[in-house]
């Protein structure tokens, strides 16, 4: 409406005095427009309208009339907007199943306690347990099968094995320290002091995995019958954490060694 080139007009606009604004008659647009036009190259920005304020005075400007550019315009940006929020919900509730997972999962490799700790960026200091009930179990003939078997195939019979173990294992007060190779080491009294029932729990739990071993069979050796020997010793030991790249919850102590002796030295089932 100035008669002037776009070029022109940016040129004015960057580099006032004058202010450089548009000159819109009275019969070009409805006044209400005009005079929002106004407010909204204010020089005061707390005169400026929002975009909230603008999308509502348009409705009113409107009134059910035909939907004109700027009325499309702005739905747009509303519409982006709560898309924009959606998508923050979103993915905040995808972040927080991944942290729930993650901690589930750390929760299962070392004792609640102790992952807080580390979490936290705490120390871990080693505990001392006066009294506790160490598990053993291995598996008989172990090396023979590993022999006349695949590496897949030993690997699935340790899976399968001890996640039947695990399965036996929720049904008691006890803590599954780790597993080395065919070795399996359960304790009970540890991390959480549980009283004199450590001894209770344990045997309870090993006559369990007894049971569930009798029925177990081998996938890819149906025919050759499981076995397994136990060992477990009650006494006191020292427990904490060794490593910060992978680390672990290890037991020290004299109980440990008598439990696996009593393991390696017993007969089978």
């Amino acid at each position: 409406m100035l008669g002037l080139s776009p070029e022109e007009i940016i040129r004015k606009v960057k580099k006032p005095p004058p202010m450089c604004r548009p000159t819109v008659a009275p019969d070009q647009a409805p006044l209400e427009c005009i005079q929002m036009m106004k407010q909204c190259w204010s020089e005061q920005p707390d005169r400026r309208p929002a975009f909230d304020d603008i999308f509502d005075q348009f409705k009113t400007i409107n009134k059910g009339k035909k939907t004109n550019i700027i009325d499309s315009m702005l739905r747009m940006l509303e519409q982006y907007s709560s898309n924009l929020e959606d998508l923050i919900r979103e993915r905040t509730e995808e972040l927080e199943v991944e942290k729930q997972r993650t901690e589930k999962l750390l929760a299962e490799m070392l004792p609640p306690s102790v992952a807080e700790a580390l979490k936290t960026g705490g120390t871990v200091e080693p505990e001392y347990f006066d009294e506790v009930t160490i598990y053993f179990s291995d598996i008989v003939g172990f090396t023979t099968i590993s022999a006349l078997s695949e590496p897949i195939e030993v690997v699935n019979l340790l899976n399968d094995l001890y996640t039947l173990f695990d399965a036996v294992l929720a049904n008691h007060d006890v803590y599954k320290v780790e597993t080395i190779g065919d070795a399996y080491m359960v304790a009970s009294g540890l991390p959480k002091r549980n009283g004199n029932k450590h001894a209770a729990e344990v045997a309870n739990m090993s006559l369990d995995i007894l049971s569930s071993v009798g029925t177990f069979k081998i996938r890819h050796m149906p025919d050759v019958p499981m076995r397994i020997r136990i060992g477990l010793h009650s006494g006191s030991c020292v427990a904490g954490v060794v490593g910060l790249t992978m680390p672990r919850y290890c037991l020290f102590g004299d109980t440990i060694n008598t439990a696996s002796r009593m393991e390696s030295t017993s007969l089978r089932m």
